[in-house]
């Protein structure tokens, strides 16, 4: 590890793998001191088995018990399920994708819910969590927002864990993040060596602070969380950026094919975000394809989907946003 990546991990890195871990009326005075407004969005795709408990969870400690969190918004992203129904039945605010800024049309994945979260809602900090969180995540917010209510010039926070992998009734007890370990982190670190010291670069537990947020452009599918820390780091520099230990993160394993799509987003975001260090910066090329294959039992059958990227502007260049805010 660099010596710039190596002294960033040691003092931007912190730990919050609990409730006891947190100084919660340190918190609350911090958030009345800085006048802020805190708003918790978790996009969802098909997560009603899920995401019930989470903002069940998250609306009794952070709404009603501690008043940390004045927003819970659910962003549902085409749900074939009862996922909105399940999340407003939970407590939670539930927007489609389709109903926030309409007139820009929708886009699948990811990252266009969480560019649309920018425009519904009013919070100056924001928290990001996957909405396939399973078992005991409770001090994820507060933790999340600890440096952000310390430090103000941190701008964005990253969560880091383990991630147990089960496969078969077999649990692997950090087997899981295989994009960010076959993927993300060699690339960052061939192409950024100062982000070497994140642990967890494409972990959907992340807070920041809407100045920010708001100032860079959305990758519209699984690419958007690498998309954001390279983007953040050109905007605000290394130390402006950190990250917290929450212990383990838990959630639903997807299959190496799902897997292998993330993987070509991933790679088509960091491609279009590299400067190859010939006269004029200009951005290594991507195909924006990938291929992968299958066996019918006969022979390999080739299946090509599009994994270029495909990006949202940063919210402050949008008309009806900045219309907003004015308002």
């Amino acid at each position: 590890m660099r010596p710039d990546a190596r002294a960033w991990f040691q003092h931007r890195t912190t730990s919050a793998t609990g409730l006891d871990d947190l100084d919660l009326p340190a918190l609350l005075r911090a958030k009345r001191r800085g006048g802020h407004r805190i708003s918790v969005v978790l996009p969802a795709r098909d997560e009603e088995a899920t995401v019930g408990t989470l903002v069940a969870d998250l609306r009794e400690r952070w709404m009603l018990r501690t008043p940390l969190v004045d927003e819970l918004l659910v962003v549902d992203s085409d749900s074939t399920d009862a996922t909105a129904a399940v999340a407003r039945a939970a407590g939670a605010q539930v927007v489609a994708t389709t109903d926030v800024l309409p007139a820009h049309g929708t886009r699948p994945g990811k990252g266009e819910a969480l560019w649309k979260s920018l425009a519904a809602t009013t919070g100056d900090l924001l928290v990001f969590l996957d909405s396939d969180l399973i078992g005991d995540v409770a001090h994820f917010v507060p933790g999340l927002l600890g440096p952000l209510l310390a430090e103000p010039q941190v701008q964005y926070v990253k969560g880091c864990y383990t991630r147990p992998l089960e496969v078969a009734g077999q649990v692997q007890p950090a087997g899981g993040g295989r994009v960010t370990e076959l993927t993300a982190r060699p690339l960052l670190n061939a192409l950024w060596p100062e982000l070497a010291g994140f642990v967890q670069p494409l972990g959907g537990e992340y807070a920041g602070r809407r100045s920010a947020l708001e100032q860079v452009p959305f990758v519209s599918a699984y690419g958007v969380e690498v998309g954001l820390l390279i983007d953040l780091l050109g905007h605000h520099g290394l130390h402006a950026l950190a990250q917290v230990d929450l212990g383990v993160r838990r959630h639903t394993s997807q299959s190496q094919e799902a897997l292998g799509a993330m993987a070509g987003e991933v790679v088509s975001t960091v491609l279009a975000r590299a400067e190859c260090g010939r006269p004029g910066h200009q951005p290594l090329p991507a195909s924006g394809l990938l291929t992968q294959f299958r066996h019918d039992g006969t022979g390999f059958v080739p299946s090509s989907r599009a994994v270029g990227v495909d990006e949202r502007p940063p919210m402050a260049t949008v008309p009806e946003y900045r219309h907003r805010l004015a308002g």
